[in-house]
């Protein structure tokens, strides 16, 4: 079977970093035009502002992509104990400093929650979330996880700091590894084709600039009780996964989708979790 292709991942058009009202900075990068109508993406798992998606098609979509370092990540200022809603109230704050309105968001991979903290909290428009991390803390899974990710949820739980510190080993080598270890055959060979090999580790090496904690940080929030009221949201919600996807969602996000009013789910055949870049086009155009 043929590897899924992955249109070029260009490196940004413009980054900066935006001063947030209690002086940290959030970091970020646009591709599109300057003008064009903002979408915002929640990169996945220990990559930075610098992995963005759908880089070809912006410019007759008439879409300016801005992506965003969560704290700790890429050029984003630290913030220890930051929780979910601390994200949404950071995006809320950047998105009126930046006079963007309510946008699009995407959600990748372990950025979903992220996501779906800024949904709940009404600061976005409309959220498309592509290969979600799901809340595997919650009891539903409990006989789905293998031994080893059941150990680190119930940790993640019951003693978030001593789960950070687990997490705080991970380096960029450790975390392409294991997702090259953990990825379907499709993906790894979409992964591992230049120039998106180069681009993705160019994003592992940025968001681990600072240390390490900011990705503890991050899988903590992601693997523990995310505290979302998922019921309140009221905005357009849709779910992409591929049906190869071994990673993110046990059940490929079905009970993720039935917790969130109106939320459609697409579960596409011959993909995994590569999916953000080998259909951009799709998800870009449905969300907006």
């Amino acid at each position: 079977m043929m590897a899924p292709m992955i249109i070029d991942t260009p490196a940004p058009v413009r980054t900066g970093e935006q001063r947030l009202p209690d002086g940290r900075l959030l970091g970020w990068a646009e591709w599109g035009p300057a003008g064009g109508r903002p979408v915002l993406l929640s990169p996945g798992a220990a990559t930075s502002r610098r992995l963005g998606f759908g880089a070809d098609i912006l410019d007759g979509l008439g879409v300016r992509l801005v992506s965003l370092d969560r704290p700790g990540l890429g050029a984003s200022t630290p913030a220890p104990g930051r929780t979910l809603a601390d994200f949404a109230a950071d995006v809320r704050a950047f998105t009126g400093l930046r006079q963007l309105g309510r946008p699009a968001m995407a959600g990748n991979s372990q950025g979903a929650p992220f996501a779906l903290a800024c949904a709940a909290d009404g600061v976005i428009g409309a959220l498309s979330l592509v290969s979600a991390a799901d809340e595997v803390a919650d009891p539903r899974f409990a006989e789905a996880l293998p031994p080893e990710l059941r150990r680190l949820v119930d940790l993640a739980v019951a003693e978030p700091a001593a789960a950070e510190a687990v997490f705080a080993d991970f380096s960029p080598q450790a975390m392409w590894d294991l997702v090259m270890a953990g990825s379907p055959a499709g993906d790894v060979a979409a992964y591992t084709r230049e120039p998106f090999a180069s681009a993705y580790r160019e994003a592992l090496d940025e968001a681990f600039a600072q240390g390490p904690a900011g990705y503890a940080r991050d899988t903590v929030l992601a693997m523990g009780r995310w505290g979302i009221d998922l019921a309140s949201i009221a905005i357009p919600v849709t779910l992409w996964y591929g049906a190869d996807d071994t990673g993110h969602s046990p059940d490929l996000g079905a009970g993720l989708a039935s917790r969130i009013p109106g939320a459609v789910r697409h579960v596409v055949p011959g993909a995994g979790g590569s999916l953000l870049w080998t259909h951009a086009g799709e998800i870009l155009r449905e969300l907006v």
